[in-house]
């Protein structure tokens, strides 16, 4: 919800105030300019009118809007803890494209474009070690993949030992084995070695946020594609009970002798598929393969891949999940670098690899902002007094009588107390090592951290639309939360007040005629005459006769029990039920046999029978009284000769 109020937000937010212009709206003394309300109209409407039809329309759009945010900046909501966290979250996210260096980053987005044109076959060992642990398990962990090294490097076997050491739980199955894969499907780090180790070598220790690995890069090839593909899935456990493989082994066979006969393969998934994400879809799946952050088992991409044309579909095949019948919708090469140059950067900021960007921001805010670096004598101290306990977390500078400059940005400067700070907080993940190589990593960490802190406080001044951004975001925050407490929540919560909107509007929520019934759903017509003739056995239940008439195929027999309005339904609409068991009657290819139990004529809902639709209704009525009130107590003028000569010139 909050990302269509936020979307909405998007498109009303102001964009440039220009302050010497004629205010062509004003709302509760906050004036919006004529070019301000265009650059906001285009915005929303991709093929704009200007007529004055058109112009009210979203205007009355606009005006709702901007009351309940008026409202919301009045009642205090931009001031609440929760909020101003829940906007600075969203500060940081947005603010990750202005902190990095566009030359810089082109140059990475161009690398990864070129790393999706090959995909790496590896292997690797893993040792898990959480990214807050504390500074001795870290120690533990790293001396664990040490040793493994070492012992890797004095001839041992890597799938040995990957079976008997990795705490990947894959490993002991697969010795470590990741299958193919290419840019953005591993974390950054573990990537970077993957295509930075010759084939047939092994890797140095790497750190990602889940623990030490070393990888075995095994190939390479040219990426594959982007594969579009469908399944239908039966589900079981490989360590399943054998009686359940066999059961959903068999079910898959009879779907594929379907297959091979000629029925529909979304048919055969929207009926028969155990996968829930994709059986609605005729068995479609996301796409996989170059490009994509998707990944499938390596068996299941295998076998797609195998597959040489559009609608192939493969034999029977297993994995982890179930069994498996895959079909090719389509496989199409990786896109253009300029197709996908928007893509490939919206990822790279997301992404570790964005460092090396901010690195080189980070050389160009020094000169920027007049760097100087004074710390030759006062980074003596630390070296002096760095010791063991700083690995442990339990360093700090209370011997530290000095406050001597280290380094100075824009005038301001930056003393000794406050890089103690900055190591006595970030001691987790230092790498022993000497204490002038610690000192000087650990310097220039804090430095890069205090230059990107002060070029991010400057970013509102700096570039417009960053500020014109953030106040979307500032008014979709506040928008969504007195939305919820002014009409969403309180619509849930107030039960008398519901009770009371039902009562006067209940001869909007009416049931259909329905029926309490059985529905079997038979594969053919002989399946049907089965069912009749059991059912005239009142002692046998529908669990029986499913169970019975699937004995030999899974696929004869569907049941279903539930009310259904008869209108509503595909394979109920258009036919007159009578109680008990009602003739044959075949829809779509399948044949059906209703045992009705109740005859359930046309009457209203009870209010929890409709509880959601009358909810959602309340809570349109309650927004409506809402902004009646808000039109009462905030101003909003127009001026109507301007607004009505608006152009897109």
């Amino acid at each position: 919800m909050f990302k269509k109020i936020l979307l909405f937000v998007s498109c009303l937010a102001t964009i440039v105030l220009h302050a010497q212009e004629e205010y062509v709206i004003e709302v509760n003394n906050k004036k919006i300019s004529k070019s301000e309300f265009l650059q906001i109209y285009l915005k929303n409407n991709q093929n704009p009118k200007f007529d004055k039809k058109s112009i009210d329309e979203y205007l009355e759009l606009y005006k709702k809007f901007k009351l309940k945010v008026c409202e919301a900046e009045a009642l205090g909501y931009d001031t609440l803890p929760k909020l101003k966290k829940e906007l600075q979250g969203y500060r940081k996210t947005l603010a990750t494209p202005y902190l990095i260096d566009k030359q810089e980053n082109q140059k990475v987005v161009e690398e990864a474009y070129k790393r999706l044109q090959k995909e790496v076959k590896a292997s690797h060992i893993l040792i898990r070690i959480d990214g807050n642990a504390s500074p001795d398990d870290t120690v533990k962990a790293y001396s664990k993949i040490l040793s493994i090294k070492k012992r890797i490097d004095g001839g041992e076997d890597f799938t040995t030992l990957a079976k008997e050491l990795s705490e990947d739980p894959s490993a002991k199955s697969n010795g470590g084995d990741l299958g193919y894969f290419t840019a953005f499907q591993m974390v950054f780090p573990f990537e970077e070695a993957a295509y930075n180790t010759p084939i047939g070598q092994i890797s140095g220790i790497v750190r990602t946020r889940f623990g030490y690995h070393i990888l075995k890069v095994v190939d390479q090839r040219p990426a594959r594609g982007i594969m579009k593909s469908a399944h239908i899935m039966i589900s079981v456990k490989r360590d399943a009970p054998e009686e359940e493989v066999i059961a959903a082994k068999k079910k898959i066979e009879e779907i594929y002798t379907k297959l091979k006969a000629g029925d529909k393969f979304e048919e055969l998934a929207a009926n028969f598929s155990d996968d829930p994400g994709s059986s609605d879809k005729g068995g479609k799946l996301p796409e996989f393969g170059s490009g994509t952050t998707t990944r499938m088992v390596p068996e299941f991409e295998e076998v797609a891949f195998q597959l040489k044309n559009n609608n192939d579909f493969s034999n029977p095949l297993q994995t982890d999940y179930g069994f498996h019948i895959i079909k090719r919708l389509d496989l199409s090469p990786l896109a253009s670098f300029e197709t996908m140059k928007k893509e490939l950067q919206s990822k790279v900021n997301r992404d570790d690899r964005s460092k090396t960007s901010q690195t080189a921001l980070v050389n160009k805010l020094k000169i920027e902002y007049n760097y100087i670096d004074l710390s030759k004598k006062g980074l003596k101290w630390f070296i002096k007094n760095i010791d063991s306990n700083y690995y442990k977390g339990k360093w700090n500078a209370q011997k530290l009588r000095k406050n001597e400059i280290l380094f100075s940005l824009q005038d301001q400067n930056y003393v000794q107390k406050q890089f103690a700070n900055y190591l006595e907080s970030n001691f987790r993940n230092v790498t022993k090592s000497t204490n002038k190589e610690v000192v000087a990593k650990q310097f220039n960490a804090w430095v890069t951290a205090e230059i990107l802190k002060y070029e991010d406080s400057q970013l509102e001044k700096k570039y417009p639309e960053f500020k014109a951004l953030m106040q979307e975001y500032h008014d979709g925050v506040l928008l969504y939360e007195i939305m919820t407490d002014k009409v969403w929540n309180k619509a849930n919560k107030d039960t008398n007040g519901l009770k009371v909107f039902y009562e006067s509007h209940k001869m909007n929520y009416q049931w259909k005629d329905r029926i309490d019934a059985v529905v079997y759903e038979c594969l053919d017509k002989n399946i049907a005459n089965q069912v009749i003739k059991m059912l005239k056995n009142d002692t046998i239940t529908s669990k029986h006769i499913m169970a019975k008439l699937n004995e030999k195929s899974e696929l004869n027999l569907k049941v279903k029990t539930n009310k259904y309005e008869i209108s509503e339904v595909s394979y109920l609409k258009g036919h007159t039920f009578k109680m008990g068991t009602n003739p044959i009657y075949e829809v779509g290819g399948k044949y059906y046999v209703i045992d009705v139990n109740q005859l359930i004529p046309a009457t209203t809902k009870l209010l929890n029978e409709a509880k959601g639709i009358i909810t959602s209704d309340y809570q349109n009525y309650l927004e409506q009284e809402w902004l009646k009130e808000l039109a009462k107590k905030y101003s909003f003028s127009i001026n109507e000769k301007l607004l009505y000569s608006l152009d897109n010139k």
